[in-house]
Parts: structure tokens; sequence; C-alpha cells
């Protein structure tokens, strides 16, 4: 029993660390653009993956990339000390707007699936979605004109 549980977890550790080397840049992106800060992002994942490695056995079926960035998701919403806006392109949206931003339009999320992991109704989304870009787009720095060249007097 003892060599065919030690054959499981290796097995585990070889799937896990395929899954890590392959997803964790766009993971870490998306918790950074939800921390604001890139060693914030950084302990977050960390956090979300290691949930990740604990539940592997269970995930037979799941996506992990789906369960990390859920779980990512979840910390963020839940834990006061990665709220806190740090500034970054989403420093100025609150927590909602942040996560509704980055699993809508990071991600590529749908609604009702975004509706469902942050446990709100489409309607809610799709205005937050909305209201955040808004948001966004006001914050875009404006294109200044170009200075006028004058004529030499001859």
């Amino acid at each position: 029993m003892g060599e065919r549980r030690a054959a499981a977890e290796r097995l585990r550790d070889a799937e896990f660390a395929a899954f890590a080397a392959g997803a964790a840049g766009r993971l870490l992106h998306a918790a950074t653009l939800l921390a604001g800060d890139r060693d914030e992002g950084t302990e977050l994942l960390c956090a979300a993956l290691s949930r990740t490695y604990a539940d592997w056995f269970r995930l037979r079926g799941e996506d992990p990339y789906v369960h990390t960035r859920a779980e990512i998701v979840r910390r963020f919403a839940l834990r006061p000390r990665w709220r806190r806006p740090r500034g970054g392109l989403l420093g100025a949206l609150t927590v909602q707007e942040r996560l509704v931003i980055v699993l809508r339009l990071y991600e590529g999320i749908a609604e009702e699936q975004t509706a469902a992991q942050l446990g709100m109704p489409v309607d809610r989304v799709r205005m937050v979605c909305l209201r955040a870009t808004a948001a966004l787009r006001d914050r875009r720095p404006t294109a200044e004109p170009a200075p006028q060249v004058r004529e030499a007097a001859s």
C-alpha cells in the first residue's frame, strides 16, 4: 500500500508541476491585476496554488485552472489585506469592479459564469462591468496636441 501511495503522490507532483508551469504566468497576471501589486499578486497566487495542490486528487474531471482562478477570486474577495487598492491599472476601481473586470475582460468569462462565481445577478455583473469600463476609459490619459511649429521669419 505504501508504494502505491508514493507512486500516486509522485504522479500528482508531476501533473501539478506541469500545470503550474503552463498556467502560472496567466494566473499571476490575473492575481497582480486584482491585488494591484506584483508582490501581493505573487502571494495571492501562491496561496491559491497551494490550495489547488492540496485538492489535486479531488479535482479529477475538473479543470485545475478554473479551480485555481476561483481560489484566487475567493481569497481576494474575502481577505481585506488584498482588497486595499494599491494602484496599478485598476487602482481606482472598487473590489467588486476589479473582480468583474478581471474575470470578464481579462479572463474572458461569460457574464453568467462570472455572476455565478461572484454570487451576483447577471444584470448586476453587466452594470458593474459597464461602470468599471467607463471609469477606466475616463482615467485614460489623453494625447496632448502636437506643438505648433512657427516658421522662422526671413
